[in-house]
């Protein structure tokens, strides 16, 4: 596959290719978005992992610089939930989903296969500007995602729920708590949510057996 470095209006991301692309031709796409402290290239490389021939892969940079200690800088959708604030959350919303709109304009791609994934803040961020999109992504991927409240959802759901999700979250997580994935899951599936919930053995992070997992639900719905 080919990475390449881009600039949006708003936000740096890499664009990662097939082999033998065509830029005339129309491909499914899958929009990853990494989690707090991280950026664009942290997820960059699970790509290729997880299908290396049938979708293009966008890998936005979170539009905030954060200072993490000993002279390190990461990114974030948002600030912390500790210090965020209900107009963070939406401004963060406004920004992602106008580079959405932005690559539909820009790229031929396919509008019938995509997906979202996103980890942790990420995570969070794949719930609040994908759920609202049914007719852009078939379906999200959240992976030991934060979302407090999952009922403030419910203002972006469509009145028929066809969007597929899967949900995936550490017994070991000391990060986001498994008890908010239990309770955003079962809050989607009373929604009438198609919800495939898997938990496993693991802090905050993506093992090896989740990517497998996810290729499986992909190639089920592909």
């Amino acid at each position: 596959m080919k990475a390449e470095i881009k600039q949006s209006k708003e936000l740096s991301y890499i664009m990662i290719c097939p082999d033998g692309y065509d830029p005339e031709i129309s491909l499914p796409f899958v929009l990853v978005l990494h989690g707090f402290g991280a950026n664009m290239q942290d997820l960059a490389g699970l790509c290729p992992m997880i299908n290396d021939r049938d979708y293009i892969y966008f890998c936005p940079n979170a539009p905030l610089e954060f200072d993490l200690g000993m002279g390190s800088k990461g990114y974030g959708w948002h600030p912390p939930r500790e210090m965020s604030q209900a107009n963070d959350i939406l401004q963060a919303e406004s920004l992602l989903n106008n580079f959405i709109d932005e690559l539909f304009d820009t790229y031929p791609l396919d509008a019938t296969l995509n997906f979202m994934l996103g980890f942790s803040q990420g995570g969070g961020m794949t719930y609040r500007c994908g759920l609202d999109k049914p007719d852009k992504f078939k379906g999200l991927i959240a992976l030991s995602a934060s979302m407090p409240n999952p009922e403030n959802l419910q203002d972006k759901m469509p009145q028929v729920k066809y969007q597929e999700l899967f949900i995936a979250h550490g017994f070991q997580d000391q990060v986001v708590s498994i008890n908010n994935a239990e309770e955003t899951q079962l809050f989607l599936k009373n929604s009438e949510y198609s919800v495939e919930y898997n938990t496993y053995t693991m802090g905050h992070e993506i093992r090896p057996e989740v990517i497998a997992d996810i290729k499986e639900w992909m190639v089920d719905r592909f």
